[in-house]
This record gives structure tokens, sequence and C-alpha cells, in this order.
């Protein structure tokens, strides 16, 4: 918890903290936090009623699903995954150990691949998979 919050939180601390404020200023104070307060009151009502729209079309849409026979598994795999496509290699190396290495090309130019380019005085261009 701030140190805000503990203040206005307990009675005492606020009475201590208020106790030099003139009353124009205290009454300033709960104006305002009588705002906010009724602006947080109109978001919690505007996501408790999003909240009760979106389980009754939820709702409606088990029922229709159910009416027609059809359960989650059967409707499953038609929902698209959205996972990264794996970006295939570009370049292939065979280093000094037999190890087969592969490169998109993108972002910083693997170890592997700068120590071969570093012993053998290529670039990436005479690494191209055909």
């Amino acid at each position: 918890m701030t140190d805000i919050v503990k203040i206005l939180t307990r009675k005492n601390s606020l009475r201590k903290q208020c106790q030099d404020l003139s009353i124009t200023d205290v009454e300033k104070i709960i104006v305002d936090l009588s705002d906010i307060l009724k602006e947080k009151e109109a978001f919690e009502l505007e996501r408790v009623e999003a909240d009760r729209e979106k389980n009754a079309k939820i709702d409606m849409i088990r029922k229709t699903m159910q009416e027609a026979g059809i359960g989650f598994d059967d409707i499953k795999d038609l929902v698209a995954t959205t996972t990264k496509k794996k970006v295939e290699a570009k370049y292939r190396i065979t280093d000094a150990n037999g190890d087969t290495h592969e490169w998109s090309g993108r972002g910083r130019t693997p170890l592997a691949f700068q120590e071969y380019f570093d012993t053998h005085g290529v670039t990436k261009d005479a690494c191209l998979i055909k």
C-alpha cells in the first residue's frame, strides 16, 4: 500500500493530515473524492453489464449448440490458434565438428556462423541454401 492510500484509509491518519487545512480545502478534497467515487461506480456498473451481456451470449451459443447436437470437441479444431510461424532457414553451414547449423538470416548473426565466416573468409551468400 502506498503512503497516500494508508492515510486515506485510516481515519486518524487522515484527520492528522487535514488538521492544518482550511475548511474550503477539506470540502474541495471531499468533492474530488466524491467525483472519483461516482466515476468508479459508473465504470463498475458498465463492467458488470458488459459481463452480463457476454455471459448471456455465451449461454445462447451453448443452448444453440446443444439443440444442434454439437459439442465443444466438434468445433475446437476449427478455432484458429495464434502461433508464430517458424521462419525457414535461408543459410546452412557445417562446422569443423561436422555439426550442421541453419539460420533464417534474421536478427543477429549466430556465433557459429560468424566463426565460420571469419575462419573461411566467406560471406553469408556462400552459405545460401539452394
